[in-house]
């Protein structure tokens, strides 16, 4: 039997060099994840949003990509968040916090 999902991130965490890579990757993937969630509760395709922030499909996808290798400005993070409805807030956690 294949391990489940949860079980599989359980065992490959156990490994210091995954967990330390997986914790350098996390805020990227948070941060495209919540950006996701936004747009769809928002009622929002991609399509949608790319016409309100006067861009292109293709941008809106490669910025809430999780394997995109670019860094979005923070000003371009401030408009998605703008025209889907919300503010942004930044937050600086100590680094002897756990992952969670």
């Amino acid at each position: 039997m294949r391990p489940t999902l949860k079980e599989f991130r359980k065992k490959a965490l156990a490994n210091p060099d995954v967990a330390q890579e997986y914790k350098k990757l996390l805020p990227a993937y948070s941060l495209r994840k919540q950006l996701i969630k936004l747009r769809k509760d928002a009622g929002l395709t991609q399509e949608e949003l790319a016409t309100i922030l006067h861009t292109q499909k293709s941008n809106i996808s490669r910025l809430e990509n999780v394997n995109s290798k670019s860094s979005p400005r923070l000003s371009t993070i401030e408009e998605y968040a703008q025209a889907v409805g919300y503010s942004m807030r930044i937050n600086f956690i100590p680094q002897h916090n756990e992952i969670t």
